[in-house]
């Protein structure tokens, strides 16, 4: 072997392995000033939305006697304002009443959205687009202008100051918003699943059972909870439909505090506590689903 042989440096697998250059040590991350100011004037705009609702927390546990006071903290906090505004007034039959129409109404909602949004989502039939446009243009129409009517219809048919009544006005005012986003969130799911569970021997409403509903889980969470929100904070039919303080919904009975002389603010506020925690809680569970059902079919 010559010596050039020798001094040339090994290659392949008996070639010696050189140690890799040690990392550099990160730094420490920091915050660019850009993302410091928009998360502070995020936190900034989340206190000035907050401040509200604690201010209500606060005078809903003032004793009645420190109400004209000008403290922002009362010195006592009076929990029996909680106790109560259940004892003095009829707020625990209009909480039932509101349950009762929220439930009662989403649960309509879907029984007509999910075929309707279905089928307009599946089957390119004549005047698709007048249909989806006509469902859009319900949406600009307000209750207030239609109470009238109402009132009307249902005092001939025997029907003021029933849970029905409420039921159906709240299903029919908010099934246009349901159809629309449960369409666009259906029509993102690909045909093709739907045909691979008919040739495995399921029919149409089979694979929409089993295989389109547990797909669109998201968008159907999606107009359950605006249904039910909408529902939940309806107020100007419940005043208008319903004329006996037993038969109506939480929110016309809140304002019941309201005198023509005086206002019980502490009561007011308590209920107003008691009228926004299932939603809030309600909300916080599915924030996730909502939003992943409100950006349905922005990416293709």
């Amino acid at each position: 072997m010559s010596p050039q042989t020798l001094d040339r440096p090994r290659t392949g697998p008996g070639r010696p392995r050189t140690a890799a250059p040690a990392a550099a040590p990160r730094p420490g991350r920091r915050l660019r000033p850009r993302t410091l100011v928009i998360a502070s004037v995020a936190w900034l705009l989340a206190a000035v939305f907050l401040l509200p609702y604690l201010q209500m927390v606060i005078t809903a546990l003032r004793p009645a006697d420190e109400l004209r006071d000008s403290t922002y903290l009362p010195e006592h906090f009076a929990w029996s304002n909680f106790v109560d505004v259940w004892r003095e007034s009829t707020l625990g039959g209009n909480l039932r009443v509101t349950l009762l129409v929220a439930a009662g109404s989403t649960v309509l909602v879907l029984l007509v959205a999910l075929p309707a949004a279905y089928y307009t989502a599946r089957i390119s039939f004549r005047g698709r687009k007048l249909f989806l446009l006509l469902v859009l243009v319900t949406q600009m129409f307000q209750p207030t202008s239609l109470l009238v009517g109402l009132y009307r219809e249902f005092y001939q048919l025997g029907m003021l100051n029933s849970v029905w009544t409420l039921m159906i006005c709240n299903a029919a005012f908010n099934l246009a918003f349901a159809i629309w986003i449960l369409t666009a969130y259906i029509s993102s799911i690909p045909v093709a699943l739907e045909e691979a569970a008919m040739i495995d021997g399921l029919s149409r409403f089979q694979a929409l059972i089993r295989v389109t509903l547990p797909l669109a889980l998201p968008g159907v969470v999606t107009a359950v909870i605006f249904t039910f929100i909408a529902a939940w904070n309806e107020f100007v039919m419940g005043l208008t439909l319903s004329t006996v303080p037993e038969s109506q919904p939480l929110t016309v009975g809140i304002n019941g505090f309201i005198g023509n002389y005086t206002v019980q603010w502490n009561y007011l506020f308590a209920g107003s506590v008691v009228a926004i925690v299932p939603v809030v809680v309600l909300f916080a569970l599915i924030e996730r689903q909502v939003v992943s059902g409100l950006t349905a079919g922005s990416v293709k």
